[in-house]
């Protein structure tokens, strides 16, 4: 059964909302994958009177095209959508039978104003957590614009094309058959990527907030909430909502959430911060941020936002080796997530660098699918919690090397292999690989603040035991400040915390807080 009676019940509320009949038109042969395919949109059809099935025969084999009654899609899913794709898979039914997708009518001109034809394939695992944001984007576009089609394709059920396309990240988009992109893209990206950029005129009129929150993860919503429950005039900025966590994939230390994901959790954060009066710019980057007569945010396009008061909440990244090869070869075998990436390399040997907690687990995790681990770490012991180390010197078929300084990771057209120093001895030694995954911690996104707020030796942003920052009215929370510890939940108290460090100096040291309208 490939749906359990959670997931049906859940569907078939789904699929009441339904706005137009639907014909899912599925090409099948006799292989497994396809009689599962066969047995999916079996359910579907039986779920909902407004759904109807037809056998034809597509570009690929199995797959399957989500068509409005009497009209062509663009919309097309081949291999299962399950797993994390379960959800771009109800949208794309939602979406096509007329629902209206959640942008902002700003992009909708842009995508409808793409003229030429564009057929996009973006290879993806269902273990991804970043590839349903581009498949869903793209389906967007494919629903908005006749002269877009999108497919997603399952790389499992696809093996040879995402060989013979010498795939080894996912997402990775193609267009019109030639590569277009690789990594996670929301749809602002994707068309600043084709040309069609926002020159921030749209932001051009937004009124002064009274809070104006910068980043969207756990510590930004919160600081949002917080400040929205006062009653004032409040704002986020974002690149991305849900910043770093979307790339977490199992969170279990979040007091009373015994276990959830990643992007469950963001998209918990995100309906949160949806039940206040708040407003939501994004995908933005801030540049730079200037005390003036209200504190002026210039994002990368060019707009400014004003505020009385400013909490920074831009989070972190993956930091990199600097090694050469690495970006070189990054998309070609350097990768950062192993729970995206993983299932690529099944049956294939791989590195991780780092020897922390996340460096363990990525190879405890990597070595349940691929042929062979070897960690290296660049100090005499590991850092991670004991449990983990135990956990992964049981396994057969990893290899832990101290003391090893990666030197440089080699390849031709990809990765095959990685260079190594023993720091013990001096020599030099080389891997024959085919991935490598790079665990070495995080950098906070603090460059644009280099001479406008304190930050310390390792570029956090210093504040003191209110949130506030170095310059007054400016406050920051999260993994981007000088906070010892680096935990969702601390992220989401210190949030709260700069939110009301915020309120409380805005009533002491600016106008009175803009009062909301009067229904």
């Amino acid at each position: 059964m490939l749906l359990d009676n959670q997931i049906k019940i859940q569907l078939q509320q789904y699929l009441t909302m339904l706005e137009g009949d639907l014909v899912l038109k599925v090409s099948a042969g006799d292989d497994k994958a396809s009689q599962d395919m066969l047995e999916l949109v079996t359910e579907l059809d039986k779920m909902s009177p407004r759904i109807s099935v037809e056998r034809v025969q597509l570009e690929r084999t199995p797959s399957f095209s989500i068509n409005k009654a009497g009209e062509e899609s663009g919309a097309i899913f081949a291999g299962l959508p399950l797993g994390h794709e379960f959800t771009s898979l109800v949208l794309a039914l939602l979406q096509v039978s007329g629902r209206a997708p959640k942008i902002d009518d700003s992009v909708i001109k842009r995508i409808k104003a793409i003229k030429e034809p564009m057929h996009f394939d973006t290879f993806v695992s269902l273990t991804c957590h970043n590839c349903p944001d581009v498949v869903q984007a793209l389906n967007i576009m494919s629903v908005l614009n006749p002269n877009i089609t999108h497919s997603m394709v399952e790389g499992g059920t696809f093996q040879n094309e995402v060989q013979a396309k010498d795939i080894m990240a996912v997402p990775t988009v193609f267009l019109n058959g030639e590569s277009f992109a690789s990594g996670r893209m929301e749809i602002e990206d994707i068309l600043s990527k084709l040309g069609s950029k926002s020159d921030g005129s749209e932001l051009a009129n937004i009124e002064p907030f009274d809070v104006l929150v910068v980043g969207g993860g756990p510590a930004g919503a919160s600081a949002a909430i917080y400040a929205a429950r006062k009653g004032i005039r409040t704002g986020i900025v974002a690149e991305r909502f849900g910043g770093q966590v979307n790339d977490t994939l199992s969170i279990e230390n979040i007091v009373g959430t015994k276990f959830t994901e990643g992007p469950q959790f963001v998209s918990s954060l995100e309906g949160h911060v949806a039940e206040y009066d708040i407003d939501v710019i994004k995908p933005q980057r801030a540049a730079n941020v200037a005390r003036k007569e209200l504190i002026e945010v210039t994002l990368e396009n060019g707009a400014v936002l004003k505020s009385k008061t400013v909490i920074l909440s831009t989070g972190t990244r993956y930091r990199q080796l600097g090694v050469p090869g690495e970006e070189k070869y990054k998309n070609k075998g350097v990768a950062y997530c192993p729970h995206c990436d993983g299932p690529i390399f099944k049956g294939k040997n791989v590195a991780v660098i780092g020897g922390g907690n996340s460096g363990v687990e990525a190879a405890i995790d990597l070595a349940g699918i691929v042929n062979h681990v070897t960690l290296l770490q660049h100090r005499a012991e590991l850092k991670a919690d004991k449990v983990l180390q135990e956990r992964l010197y049981s396994l057969p078929n990893v290899t832990v090397l101290l003391n090893a300084s990666t030197q440089e990771i080699t390849g031709t057209d990809k990765v095959n292999g990685l260079t190594y120093m023993d720091r013990a001895t001096g020599n030099t030694q080389h891997v024959e690989l085919d991935g490598v995954f790079i665990q070495i911690g995080l950098l906070p996104n603090t460059e644009f603040l280099k001479g406008t707020v304190d930050l310390n030796d390792h570029n956090e942003i210093i504040i003191d035991k209110h949130g506030a920052t170095s310059m007054p009215g400016v406050f920051a929370a999260g993994d981007c400040t000088d906070t010892v510890y680096k935990q969702i939940v601390i992220s989401m108290g210190s949030g709260a915390t700069a939110a009301l460090g915020a309120f409380d100096y805005m009533i002491r040291h600016t106008a009175a807080p803009t009062p909301e309208p009067v229904a």
